[in-house]
């Protein structure tokens, strides 16, 4: 077990979380403060600093979804890939519970941690769908930005960005996780898991495509 990949991949995904679920607090507790703007800034931002920060000891997957994704490909082998998911979703409970901890009571309260929710006129199955297109791009991403050889050295930038741009498309309709872990860790705290099985499936299936399209039609093989 390389325990260096595991506590990259458990810290990265803290980032993601503690950041993303900061903002979402911290702009119900002065409403207006953050905004959907802000909210996917911090996202995407901290996103593509551990991403970028973990790549060459883990691979920044950062994410069960991209894991996943990527041992559909062949990236990675099972006893890995598990062990990732496991440390990704520690990393996403942590952080939420520090948000518990730290953050006005009242304001994590009713911000649910920052839980994904899906709004009242989406359903279920739109729901899923939405996550796994807003997953789909971003997996896309991945492939071109980080895992491709020939892909542009650019870190975990371009991988940000899209976290960004699918939150202001998303974010009103179903919270725009593509991470079940963003999803899981403050929902365990939060006690919320309204629709939660959406936040699992769409990324999966998301992530499974984007990754099989790329690496079955749009990598350059030797």
């Amino acid at each position: 077990m390389n325990l260096r990949a595991l506590v990259a991949e458990l810290t990265g995904t803290f980032f993601l979380v503690f950041a993303g679920v900061g903002a979402i607090v911290s702009d119900l507790y002065r409403p207006g403060s953050v905004g959907l703007l802000g909210i996917a800034a911090a996202h995407g931002i901290a996103l593509a600093v551990a991403v970028s920060a973990t790549m060459n000891v883990s691979g920044g997957h950062l994410n069960p979804a991209v894991t996943v994704g990527l041992f559909s490909i062949g990236r990675i082998d099972a006893k890995t890939a598990g062990r990732y998911v496991v440390a990704q979703l520690v990393g996403a409970i942590l952080a939420a519970l520090a948000i518990k901890g730290l953050y006005p009571h009242m304001a994590g309260l009713n911000a649910k941690l920052g839980t994904p929710t899906l709004a009242s006129d989406i359903s279920l199955a739109q729901g899923i769908a939405i996550e796994a297109i807003l997953t789909f791009m971003l997996a896309f991403a991945v492939m071109g930005t980080a895992v491709d050889p020939n892909a542009p050295k650019i870190g975990g930038f371009g991988i940000g960005l899209v976290v960004f741009f699918d939150i202001l498309a998303g974010g009103q309709m179903t919270g725009a996780a593509m991470n079940p872990a963003r999803a899981f860790g403050p929902a365990l705290v939060s006690g919320t898991w309204i629709a939660h099985v959406a936040f699992w499936i769409g990324p999966i299936l998301g992530s499974v495509v984007g990754f099989q399209l790329y690496e079955r039609v749009v990598l350059r093989k030797k």
